[in-house]
């Protein structure tokens, strides 16, 4: 083999490693952004209230309005977790900026101890950008023993933009559901919202 034969070898060798290399890094990538995109999308929606998502904030600086819109509480356990779970309150009032707490009861009526995790929605979805939780008990997991039972309160405020908000000006309700699944690894595990069973009285709507 003359040198540039060689050359021409040598080149091709590089130019294969290259693209192995680079081949290598964008499968590490997209494996990376599968394992990152669920929680990311959980925070998307939190902040945004995309997808009837509450949104999240720690703090209420809102003025109180007139506005008085009704909220309801509806509480639902899925297939496989043998617990109750209910709103104190299923129907209060709330104006508009004034923040307002809730509790919810749940008791762990099987005979083993066991794990939930609670996901949430608000109905209609398109106000869950103006529903904002301080304070919530979703996404943590809760070990109760057999025969226990808690008290999580949901703290929460709707935000005045909801003023601005053509869609939202005929709305004088909204639904804040809760479902409670299995937990498995911090994830709801088997079922879906569509099977869960209520757990208390369902508020009527």
């Amino acid at each position: 083999m003359n040198a540039a034969e060689r050359t021409q070898s040598d080149t091709a060798r590089l130019k294969a490693t290259r693209t192995a290399l680079w081949c290598g890094a964008v499968v590490v990538s997209m494996t990376a952004l599968a394992f990152a995109s669920v929680p990311l999308y959980d925070l998307f929606c939190r902040m945004t209230g995309f997808g009837g998502t509450p949104m999240v904030r720690a703090q209420n600086a809102s003025q109180i309005s007139d506005r008085v819109i009704q909220v309801r509480f509806d509480a639902n356990v899925a297939p496989g977790l043998g617990w109750s779970f209910e709103a104190e309150e299923n129907v209060i009032n709330a104006r508009i900026g004034e923040t307002k707490t809730v509790f919810y009861r749940i008791t762990n009526r099987s005979d083993a101890a066991t794990t939930g995790i609670a996901t949430f929605n608000v109905q209609p979805s398109h106000a869950g950008a103006h529903f904002v939780k301080m304070q919530c008990f979703c996404f943590t997991e809760h070990t109760l023993k057999p025969g226990e039972s808690m008290e999580a309160p949901v703290v929460f405020y709707i935000d005045p933009d909801i003023e601005k908000n053509r869609d939202m000006r005929g709305v004088g309700a909204m639904t804040l559901s809760y479902t409670y699944f299995p937990s498995k690894n911090g994830q709801p595990a088997g079922g879906s919202v569509a099977d869960a069973k209520v757990g208390g009285d369902k508020p009527k709507l």
